[in-house]
């Protein structure tokens, strides 16, 4: 099957905008041609790529496949391209970061900041999301890199790098348990608590605890946002729980202060650093997993030296 370089460019634009207006606006062309090309590659293949819908169109199952391979093939073609400009001395091209709330704040800064001192010549997109909606941005080809906390394991991710980091309690320096070495969930149940609700991580990893709970309990305030959360907790107004990973300045300005978590032992959650399996990497984005992975591993031992 002889596939040309613009059908397949257009179809991968459709699937990404879920329109062909869309697409057609994001590529500059006219709409007519890229549902021409879109037709073009429906009757190559055999059978229909999008179902048609009055408020988009969505993949088949043929467009599934489709979609698939045409990523594999995009993604070894931006390699290609980075790998030709490393033989000229330069490196050039864009990674495309999803990463959870805490880690775009606290840790991506000093990532790219060494990123750029070594390639001043490529850009860079960070996007803020939840844990559990970065494996689906990676596998479908939005971002190139996705970080994120607590993943479960899946075979078409690569987990490239992973850092433990204790989860714990977070509130004000003049909060009851702020002084406390450790505290349980019952213990801050005594007092107004903010819990995650949404695609957060750090729900899954306390509902093991909350199930053993003798009582019954109700958090003031739920929230999909960490950063929320985080000035919440800052306010007095109630306490909730992070790991320290976005904490850092926070703690060591005295706004802040993180207890650890005992539910029977620390309640641990794993920062993992993702790629789509099986892909072969760009030189650029080898570097940026690279200098990802140290900074990763820099900030567990801190951590580590911390709880010794």
């Amino acid at each position: 099957m002889r596939i040309h370089a613009a059908a397949l460019l257009y179809f991968d634009a459709v699937r990404r905008a879920g329109s062909i207006r869309e697409a057609a606006r994001r590529l500059n062309v006219a709409s007519s041609a890229v549902n021409r090309q879109i037709l073009k590659l429906e009757g190559e293949v055999g059978a229909p790529l999008f179902d048609r819908f009055p408020d988009g169109i969505r993949l088949t199952s043929a467009g599934e496949a489709l979609a698939r391979h045409v990523l594999v093939v995009l993604q070894d073609l931006d390699r290609a391209r980075s790998d030709i400009e490393g033989l000229k001395g330069a490196r050039i091209g864009h990674i495309a970061i999803a990463a959870v709330d805490g880690v775009c704040g606290a840790l991506l800064p000093d990532v790219l900041r060494r990123l750029r001192e070594r390639t001043p010549r490529v850009t860079v997109s960070a996007d803020s999301m939840g844990s559990l909606a970065i494996p689906r941005a990676v596998l479908e080809g939005e971002v190139d890199i996705g970080i994120a906390f607590a993943l479960p394991r899946h075979a078409e991710l690569r987990q490239v790098a992973v850092g433990r980091f204790r989860l714990g309690a977070i509130m004000a320096p003049d909060h009851p348990l702020a002084s406390r070495p450790k505290v349980t969930l019952s213990m801050c149940f005594d007092h107004p608590v903010i819990m995650p609700m949404g695609e957060l991580s750090i729900g899954q990893l306390l509902a093991p605890a909350l199930a053993r709970l003798p009582r019954n309990v109700q958090p003031i305030i739920r929230s999909s946002s960490i950063e929320l959360m985080r000035e919440l907790a800052e306010r007095s107004i109630g306490v909730s729980f992070q790991t320290r990973v976005g904490l850092e300045r926070h703690i060591a300005e005295g706004r802040l202060v993180h207890v650890p978590l005992d539910a029977g032992g620390p309640i641990w959650s794993d920062l993992g650093v993702y790629v789509r399996a099986g892909r072969a990497l760009p030189a650029t984005l080898d570097l940026a997993l690279h200098i990802l992975s140290e900074e990763v591993r820099r900030r567990e031992a801190a951590e580590q030296a911390k709880g010794s």
